[in-house]
């Protein structure tokens, strides 16, 4: 028997059982066949992202180790092995897996045996089928977490994701959705990828999609046919010419094909007709590759469509990504190679040339590393919606907050009206205290809107509902300093306003101030009213789903009117916040004006520099902090008396305190 191909990176964990792993990290751009000779393979390309499911199935097998109940009184261990992207060495790494140490023989027993219970992949059907040809035979079960025809039945291989044929209706659904009827369709030459297209053209077909033209990508075998592939380049810049949609069944062969297309290309001073079109990516895709994405024009691919494989996010799997270094191995053959090409540094006895880089140091973090190169989540590298929710920590903590507040306001509102009679409610107008007391209520209240999933009416409730009541809340407040001054006026000898004094200011204030800021909201709403909108360029691979104002000018045109009267409120209040003792909210309202107008102010910049959920975030503090401020500063003083020293709720003791 000739001498096998040496696999250079395994992973082993010895125990009673063992899980095999065949994954799939390292690319080889030439055939196998050409370096039998050495006996050695060297990895070209590294494939980084695809570490993750090394780890994976480490983390998987340490978790049920540690845990007694589920496989108490033995071990399990784990051996993988990578197979470079390549057929022969799939079927040298199921024989090493299936044989005994280091003789590649099924069926031969010498030494210490593997007790072999399963193997977990592929991440290609083909590969997958090339393992289990061989575990069929003795009865060895596979999972699979690739795609696989939904005619493929084998009794030992079991799949993990769903198969193909959920994949294609869901290209159907995307292209009849947005109206795409004429699309291309871009493939690997080979029986997948021949598969692919003459499946999904019969799907087309049967719901009125018309195939614009279908290419096939030339495989590894072709590539050093120079003169071939610049042929094949004009061909396919032509294709692509044909529409302006295209279906890529995005096998890793086929994305690495596609970057050299598009590099060909390049070299070649054509235009690049992959530019400005719809790209829709089978689940498989991913910009892998380090290597090539190297000095390419990675936006041809920016507003692709790609499908992915839904799964649960495992916060203990990041803390266990978190635990790895390069310097203590613990046996891993594929952790020194991901990490100089990951960080683009060198470790002790590297084969890799040098060059400029810098030495590992071991404290590099992975979470640093961009989505392209590794994945701290299991999610894939699928976006994800983004908004405030009731199911996160900040958006929990706003909104018990807010609910906190809003029971704070409503048994303030309580007290006063319980002691309605006495002196200190009495003073300073009791209904305007009232009217005060209920806006700052619905300003919390209002506040929780700006929580949870974005709808079209909720966007048109959202700034308007909270303009208006903060501006019913600032005009009490306006409406009781103006009180306060003429008050104090009115006891001068020969004053003629008194005849303003009373409930006729105090709804003339509110009414005039309040209408005014309903006349700009119902503007806004009737010129450009806010709408649900879908933020896809704030932030990398977030989809940011808010609330869009549609116009900054009326947004700030009601918050800059409530500023203003907010200015107006604490330069009156300011001056006659000397007026007698019985006079004194002047005080309370100059402090509560003084941290509304900080609140605000801070919020202008913060809110500018900040995105998504977090822009949300700061208005709704905005929101709660100016409203506990009014609420603090204004009656807060005025409950300690009532509560805790009722001697002073009395007429006597203002009168005596005032003379």
């Amino acid at each position: 028997m000739n001498h096998p191909l040496q696999i250079l990176n395994e992973y082993y964990q010895p125990g009673d059982f063992i899980i095999g792993g065949i994954v799939s990290q390292f690319f080889m751009l030439s055939d196998s066949t050409l370096i039998k000779e050495s006996r050695k393979m060297e990895p070209i390309i590294t494939v980084t992202k695809n570490y993750q499911q090394v780890l994976a199935l480490v983390f998987a097998v340490n978790e049920i180790k540690e845990n007694p109940k589920i496989m108490p009184n033995v071990t399990l261990g784990f051996h993988i092995y990578d197979n470079y992207f390549d057929a022969k060495m799939t079927y040298q790494s199921t024989l090493n897996l299936l044989s005994s140490w280091n003789r590649p023989i099924p069926n031969f027993s010498c030494g210490i045996q593997k007790n072999l219970v399963a193997i977990i992949g592929t991440l290609d059907s083909e590969t997958s089928l090339h393992v289990t040809s061989l575990l069929g035979l003795y009865r060895i079960p596979q999972v699979a977490y690739c795609f696989l025809n939904e005619k493929t039945h084998l009794p030992f291989l079991y799949q993990m994701v769903p198969n193909e044929g959920f994949q294609y209706k869901g290209i159907v659904q995307l292209l009849l959705h947005f109206q795409w009827i004429w699309v291309g369709i871009v493939a690997m030459d080979d029986d997948k990828g021949i598969h692919f297209m003459q499946t999904l053209m019969s799907v087309f077909s049967e719901n009125g999609i018309c195939t614009a033209f279908t290419k096939k990508l030339p495989t590894m075998i072709s590539v050093f046919d120079l003169i071939y592939l610049i042929e094949y380049t004009k061909s396919m810049s032509l294709s692509l010419n044909m529409a302006n949609v295209i279906v890529l069944s995005a096998h890793i062969q086929t994305v690495f094909a596609l970057f050299g297309f598009i590099r060909l290309e390049k070299l070649e001073n054509m235009a690049l007709t992959a530019m400005n079109k719809v790209w829709i990516l089978t689940a498989e895709w991913d910009f892998t590759s380090n290597m090539y994405q190297e000095g390419l024009d990675i936006q041809v691919f920016y507003g692709s469509l790609s499908f992915a494989i839904q799964s649960s996010e495992l916060l203990e799997f990041q803390r266990f990504l978190q635990t790895l270094n390069p310097y203590d191995p613990k046996g891993d053959g594929f952790i020194k190679v991901f990490w100089e090409q990951a960080f683009n540094c060198s470790l002790p006895g590297s084969n890799t040339d040098e060059g400029d880089r810098e030495h590992c140091t071991g404290m590099e973090k992975l979470e640093s590393l961009p989505g392209p190169l590794f994945e701290m989540r299991m999610t894939g590298q699928g976006y994800s919606l983004q908004f405030l929710s009731y199911e996160e920590p900040l958006g929990i903590t706003l909104a018990i907050w807010a609910l906190s507040c809003l029971l704070i306001s409503t048994l303030v509102l309580g007290i006063f009206i319980n002691y309605r009679n006495t002196p200190i409610v009495k003073a300073n107008n009791r209904d305007l205290t009232y009217s005060l007391l209920f806006s700052l209520l619905l300003c919390f209240l209002c506040s929780l809107l700006f929580i949870g999933h974005p709808h079209t009416v909720t966007c048109h409730l959202q700034q308007t509902t909270f303009c208006i009541i903060f501006s019913v809340a600032v005009s009490c407040v306006l409406a009781k300093t103006i009180t306060v001054a003429l008050a104090f006026i009115v006891t001068k000898p020969g004053s003629k306003i008194r005849k303003w004094l009373g409930k006729r200011l105090s709804i003339s204030v509110v009414s005039a101030c309040s209408l005014f800021e309903a006349g700009i909201c119902i503007v806004w709403l009737c010129t450009a009213p806010p709408f649900l909108n879908l933020d896809t360029h704030s932030l990398i691979q977030e989809i940011i789903v808010e609330c869009n104002d549609a116009s900054a000018i009326m947004f700030y045109s009601a918050v800059g009117y409530m500023g203003f009267m907010a200015i107006v409120n604490f330069v009156v209040a300011f001056l006659v916040r000397k007026l007698p003792d019985s006079f004194n909210e002047a005080k309370l309202i100059t402090f509560s004006m003084l941290v509304f107008c900080s609140v605000w102010i801070s919020f202008i910049p913060t809110y500018m520099s900040t995105k998504g959920k977090y822009k949300v975030a700061v208005e709704i503090f905005s929101i709660l902090a100016s409203s506990m401020g009014i609420l603090v500063c204004i009656f807060f003083p005025k409950c300690y008396i009532i509560m805790l020293r009722p001697e002073l709720n009395c007429k006597d003791k203002l009168t005596k305190r005032q003379s």
